[in-house]
């Protein structure tokens, strides 16, 4: 759905479920993981990329103290005290996504003076790996923003953004995802260093293109498995950090790694390798990029992934078959898992002469393998938040 048709579609339904125009628009696109598996709430280095596909919010301001989030799909309201902001229950949990971002940019000391009504409207694809929450939240806080002139900044929304999903949503993820659908620009890809919080951009080749390839296993991350790799990176850095100070996993090598070995659990041990490996694998990918070496950059992308499969294990039968699949295609440069794992998307960088055909035929072995299609489409790198 292209953004004026967007635009306009959300206006229309807007109206006929408040009674009232909207007074404001704002849009946060979702975001591929490009390299950086799990390093970014380990202090690290990742990549991401802002793509072509949103979520959009319509807001107005109201004359009680009620926020009324509306649902197209749902053809619902749901009210929440502005002064009694308190966690949904799961009938409700598409709520969660936007309210926490209320909490905690009142928290912040931007306070609303009145309610509001919202809907959201979205061409991201469920389920895919694209980080749809951090999409919701950062429109959110972009759109409350604008409806209430709150003096603030990207950085401070993003910060907002991520303490919601943190806190109020019980994931323990890091800065990529609202960083990345933040900072993204057109033909580029975002670099962030999560130890302090400094974003760049990379222009990416123009005859680069982004294939995702949505496995439709689901994965259910606030369930306990990310929680679970969190909590075994903290322990390797509890470990590591024994004989000073308190650091993540950012501040150690292989060497460090090597020498805490027989202090930690295998399982532990292998998380550790993986993150400090993946580190190193995203500052190489960033040389790579730099000089225009594209294969190179391909070959860190199956490296991750094979790093991803067997040390940290988040991979899964399905996104390993479509990796595997994917280097019998020339046109390929790499691929891999993208996002939390443990089900999703594989997202495969390819040249300009990757088609739909060649795409069919990968999803074709894929159900040939698995009894059910895969969904897939392909995507640009695109802007960053912004009001529509």
């Amino acid at each position: 759905m292209k953004g004026r048709f967007m635009k306009e579609t959300l206006a229309s339904e807007f109206e006929k479920l408040f009674g009232e125009p909207a007074q404001i628009f704002a849009q946060a696109p979702g975001r591929i993981e490009f390299i950086g598996n799990h390093t970014d709430y380990n202090g690290g280095y990742v990549m991401g990329v802002a793509i072509d596909k949103t979520i959009m919010c319509a807001l107005s301001r109201r004359d009680d103290r009620k926020l009324c989030f509306g649902s197209i799909k749902k053809g619902e309201k749901v009210f929440v005290d502005l002064d009694r902001i308190v966690h949904q229950p799961r009938s409700h949990n598409w709520v969660n996504y936007p309210l926490g971002v209320v909490k905690f940019l009142t928290e912040a000391g931007m306070k609303p003076d009145c309610g509001f009504n919202m809907l959201d409207i979205s061409s991201l694809p469920a389920g895919a790996g694209l980080s749809s929450s951090a999409a919701i939240e950062l429109c959110t806080a972009m759109g409350v923003s604008k409806l209430y002139n709150f003096d603030t900044d990207l950085k401070t929304l993003i910060r907002v953004s991520r303490r919601s999903e943190n806190e109020f949503l019980g994931m323990p993820s890091g800065i990529l995802d609202q960083g990345t659908s933040g900072f993204g620009k057109a033909n580029s890809i975002v670099f962030i260093d999560c130890l302090t919080e400094e974003f760049s951009t990379l222009p990416l080749p123009d005859k680069c293109r982004f294939w995702i390839f949505n496995s439709t296993k689901k994965h259910a991350l606030v369930d306990g498995l990310y929680a679970e790799r969190h909590n075994e990176c903290a322990e390797a850095a509890r470990i590591l950090s024994e004989d000073g100070e308190p650091r993540l996993l950012r501040a150690f090598s292989m060497t460090d790694l090597e020498a805490a070995k027989m202090k930690m659990s295998d399982v532990v041990y292998r998380r550790a390798k993986h993150v400090i490996c993946e580190n190193d694998r995203v500052l190489k990918t960033k040389e790579l990029l730099e000089k225009g070496d594209i294969k190179g950059v391909g070959d860190m992308l199956y490296a991750s992934h094979e790093s991803s499969r067997t040390l940290f294990e988040n991979s899964a039968e399905e996104l390993d078959f479509l990796v595997a699949e994917s280097k019998n295609y020339p046109s390929i440069y790499g691929a891999r898992l993208s996002g939390g794992g443990f089900g999703g998307a594989v997202m495969a960088l390819t040249d300009e002469t990757f088609d739909k055909r060649q795409a069919e035929q990968i999803a074709r072995a894929y159900e040939n393998r698995f009894g059910k299609a895969p969904t897939m489409f392909s995507c640009a790198a695109g802007d960053g938040a912004k009001l529509a």
